[in-house]
């Protein structure tokens, strides 16, 4: 069978001027590592090779007898223009890179505060926490970093609308302009109140947002709902309560209640398991189908969550046409984040397959499930016993004894009746409610009191409680595991090395190289295998190479 070769195609002609020409594997992989210099892909008596700076000329005509035919041309590739440069504008932040705002304080102010030295976003773990230690954050937050961008999560309460409300409140009152709504299956007034709280008219008669809403979502149907003005029943409630004026309402009407939605693939914690590479592309036809049916002025912007955690990974998200890349579990496995450092460590070792799905502490009844680690952990099983009991069993005295004693002994470490008074203790400084009607509803007082140790195993692991190691419930996705073995045999194998402006800076740099490599081989470059691997570089070499200092 005859073969045909393409002949490449003249885009023009290549100078050296002194500039060096990198034909050998090593000098090609120097040249495409250093992401700020242009790249000419020369055709020479021995093959292709990479012009390095020098002089390119378009056109049939060489300029001189001592140039190169050029076939091809890779621009720099500065890290800040990865993504969406709207992004950056619009939070105040050099890099479109993002930590998400994990449960608990796990997205801790060591992270917000570091992420945001570095150029970076960075957004508290407030979920889960009570309303006081989430205000201590705020004044935290806002004494250390004076300025600087970042962000608080906001978590859907089906179970507790005033807990919500009551976050958003806190978040107005404290000028917190920022906040990650993660968790929602609907929209809710609450997230109505903070978006559209102090709207207005700017100078030149645009409508200005002093408070945005980043949405993180996994399903279209939600999707929809935050690509998409406020409800107007919402809005009428608000103006009715005296929360917005009729005027705001009107402007209100003109914008999406999330400018910045991030689509999450197969994250740890609140996941629908969903492929980065099908989710991203549906959020963007999503975003485009929002943006021509109501005309926003304010651009909608899709970011990537939800298994990033390599060079590739970044690579990847951005060249599907993300905005932002937005990491959790590689930042948790950090010295910043709010837990300890054994869950650090077992984080550490995880591979991509310790990863399982078990029940949630918040949606308990519903059926909702987290992703969790389950390598040095038992919680994942014994979670899902307790809901299988829960979804048989019409009571507390209904389940059989025999499963009655094992968890007690294994689980609870304690009688049922004993962890039903500390939960009324609990939720009569909480939610009094909960406790009536769980004295009125045997199968509800039975998910508040296995609810109670879902949410234990998530302290137990925060504060590293050692009797207590089988029951951590460690929120985290398969990203942890690609994220180790691309660190393996590096400075970023030892948990204690990785911080998340060193991590931050990595992902950036090698999502840079990985999409030059990519540009390089879409115009019929081979790239040696030299060049493909981008290891992890200490804080300084990689500063250096993405040209901060």
């Amino acid at each position: 069978m005859t073969q045909y070769i393409v002949p490449p195609s003249l885009l023009g002609w290549w100078s050296a001027d002194g500039a060096p020409l990198a034909l050998d594997p090593q000098s090609v992989a120097a040249a495409i590592h250093s992401i700020h210099d242009p790249l000419y892909i020369i055709n020479t008596t021995q093959g292709y090779a990479l012009g390095v700076g020098g002089n390119g000329t378009i056109g049939p005509n060489p300029p001189s007898d001592q140039a190169y035919p050029m076939i091809g041309y890779v621009p720099p590739m500065p890290a800040e223009h990865l993504g969406d440069v709207t992004f950056c504008l619009d939070h105040g932040i050099r890099f479109p890179y993002a930590s998400g705002g994990m449960a608990a304080g796990i997205g801790s102010a060591d992270i917000v505060e570091e992420m945001a030295r570095a150029g970076m976003l960075g957004i508290f773990g407030s979920a889960g926490l009570s309303l006081q230690r989430v205000e201590q954050a705020i004044d935290r937050i806002q004494q250390n970093i004076p300025g600087l961008p970042y962000g608080f999560n906001l978590i859907h309460s089906p179970h507790d609308a005033s807990l919500e409300k009551g976050v958003v409140e806190l978040y107005i009152q404290r000028g917190v302009t920022l906040a990650e709504a993660s968790a929602f299956l609907d929209m809710t007034i609450n997230v109505v109140r903070f978006r559209t709280h102090g709207i207005h008219r700017g100078p030149n008669g645009e409508i200005v947002t002093p408070n945005r809403v980043m949405a993180k979502v996994s399903r279209t149907e939600v999707a929809t709902k935050f690509f998409a003005p406020p409800p107007a029943k919402m809005l009428s409630e608000l103006v009715r309560t005296g929360l917005l004026t009729q005027e705001q309402a009107q402007l209100a009407e003109q914008i999406p209640i999330a400018q910045d939605l991030t689509a999450e693939a197969d994250s740890g914690g609140h996941t629908d398991n969903r492929p980065m590479v099908t989710l991203v592309p549906t959020m963007i036809a999503l975003r485009d189908k929002a943006m021509a049916q109501y005309r926003f002025a304010q651009p909608l912007r899709v970011g990537a969550a939800g298994g990033i955690s390599t060079p590739a990974s970044v690579a990847a998200a951005f060249g599907m046409g993300a905005g932002y890349a937005l990491v959790g579990s590689i930042n948790q496995a950090c010295v910043e984040s709010g837990t300890c450092d054994e869950v650090r460590k077992l984080l550490a070792a995880a591979e991509e397959a310790d990863t399982t799905m078990c029940p949630a502490a918040d949606m308990f009844e519903m059926g909702v499930k987290v992703q969790v680690l389950k390598r040095g952990t038992m919680f994942a099983m014994r979670a899902t016993k307790l809901y299988e009991l829960y979804r048989d069993c019409k009571s507390i005295e209904d389940i059989p004894a025999a499963d009655r004693a094992s968890i007690e002994k294994t689980m609870f470490k304690t009688s049922l009746d004993d962890v039903w008074n500390q939960t009324v203790q609990f939720f009569q400084q909480r939610d009094p409610v909960q406790v009536a009607k769980g004295e009125k509803d045997p199968k509800h007082k039975m998910a508040l009191i296995f609810r109670w140790y879902l949410g234990q195993a998530s302290r137990w692991a925060n504060q590293g409680i050692p009797d207590r190691r089988l029951d951590y419930q460690i929120w985290c996705g398969p990203a942890m595991g690609a994220f180790n073995y691309w660190a393996k045999g590096s400075f970023l194998e030892q948990p204690e090395n990785r911080r998340v402006g060193v991590v931050g800076f990595n992902m950036l740099y090698g999502g840079a190289v990985m999409s030059r490599i990519q540009a390089l081989r879409s115009q019929g470059f081979h790239v040696p295998e030299e060049a493909l691997h981008v290891p992890p570089r200490e804080q300084a070499d990689v500063m250096q190479r993405l040209g901060i200092g």
